[in-house]
C-alpha cells in the first residue's frame, strides 16, 4: 500500500479512463489530458467506467510504479463523472483508497501559538 505524506501530490481524473492501459498509456494520458509530467513524484489517479476499480501511478525516483485495485464490495466514491482534475490531500487519497468518503476528510484546523502562558 501506499503511504502518502502531506508533501505528495496527488492528481485525480474525473473522466473514466480505458482500463486496459498499462502504465505507459497512463503516464501519456498525464502527459496530454492532464498537461503534467509523470515522472514530477506525484501521484496520479484514475477510475474506470465501473467505480469500483482504480489505477494509480508515479515516479518514485528509481521507476514508474502501477498500482491497480479493485474494491470487492461496494464502490469508490467519486465526484460526478467530469472533464476535470482535483487535486485532493494525502490524507483524501487513503481514504478513496479505503472506499470511504474522502470528500469527508479535511485538513487539520491551524491553531495559534499563544503568545504567553495563561
Amino acid at each position: 500500500m501506499i503511504v502518502a505524506s502531506g508533501g505528495v501530490r496527488v492528481l485525480v481524473a474525473t473522466k473514466p479512463v480505458d482500463f486496459r492501459k498499462g502504465m505507459e498509456g497512463l503516464a501519456a494520458l498525464v502527459r496530454e489530458a492532464m498537461g503534467a509530467d509523470p515522472f514530477n513524484g506525484a501521484v496520479y489517479v484514475f477510475r474506470a467506467k465501473r467505480a469500483d476499480r482504480v489505477k494509480l501511478i508515479f515516479w518514485d525516483g528509481t521507476g514508474m510504479v502501477l498500482m491497480a485495485k479493485r474494491l470487492e464490495d461496494g464502490k469508490f466514491r467519486w465526484p460526478g463523472v467530469q472533464d476535470a482534475i482535483l487535486r485532493p490531500s494525502a490524507a483524501e487519497l487513503q481514504a478513496l483508497l479505503e472506499g470511504l468518503d474522502w470528500r469527508r476528510v479535511h485538513e487539520p484546523r491551524q491553531i495559534a501559538v499563544p503568545i504567553a502562558t495563561s
